[in-house]
C-alpha cells in the first residue's frame, strides 16, 4: 500500500464491508470525500474495508485520525455519534480466523504500546438500519449521507 508518498498529518478511515448493507458506511463516506479530495490536499482519505492489522501502518506517523464505522449504540437507526478513545468500548466478539479480523480498538492500543499512536482519534460511529449480505446503503442511511459528509468535514 505504500505508494511512496508522504503522509499527511491527518487521515480519515472509512471501515466495514461493503457486501453487508450499512456495515459499509465508512467506505461509502470515504468514496464520496474523495470526489473532492482536491479540496483537502493535507488530509489522507482512504477506504479501510475490514483493515485488519494494515490499520496500524495506516495510523502510524499521524497526527489525528478519524474513523467512519457502523456501530450498534441503542441509538435510531441513522444516528451518527462523535466518540474519543475514551470514551468508546467494544464488545464485538471475534472469531480468531485472520489478521484482518481484529478490533480497531485493539489496533489502537497497539499503537500506544510501541509509542506510534497519533495525538488525536476520533471515531464516528454510525447506527445502522440493516446488516445483511447484500450490497448498497439501507434507505435511512442512503437519506442522511450528507449529513454525515457534512459532520465529517466539521471534524477535518
Amino acid at each position: 500500500m505504500n505508494t511512496g508518498k508522504i503522509k499527511n498529518d491527518v487521515i480519515v478511515l472509512g471501515l466495514g464491508n461493503p457486501l453487508m448493507s450499512d456495515e459499509g458506511i465508512g467506505g461509502f463516506i470515504i468514496n464520496r470525500l474523495l470526489e473532492k479530495k482536491d479540496s483537502y490536499p493535507n488530509i489522507d482519505f482512504v477506504d479501510a474495508g475490514t483493515g485488519g492489522m494494515s490499520l496500524l501502518h495506516l495510523i502510524e506517523g499521524r497526527k489525528k485520525v478519524i474513523i467512519i464505522d457502523c456501530a450498534y449504540m441503542g441509538k435510531p437507526p441513522g444516528s451518527i455519534v462523535r466518540f474519543t478513545i475514551e470514551q468508546v468500548q467494544s464488545i464485538k466478539k471475534l472469531l480468531h480466523y485472520s489478521l484482518h479480523e481484529i478490533d480497531i480498538l485493539k489496533v489502537i492500543d497497539l499503537a500506544q504500546q510501541l509509542n506510534q499512536c497519533p495525538d488525536e482519534i476520533v471515531i464516528f460511529g454510525i447506527e445502522p438500519e440493516k446488516i445483511e449480505l447484500r450490497e448498497g446503503l439501507s434507505p435511512t442511511l442512503q437519506k442522511k449521507t450528507d449529513e454525515y459528509i457534512e459532520t465529517i468535514k466539521e471534524e477535518m
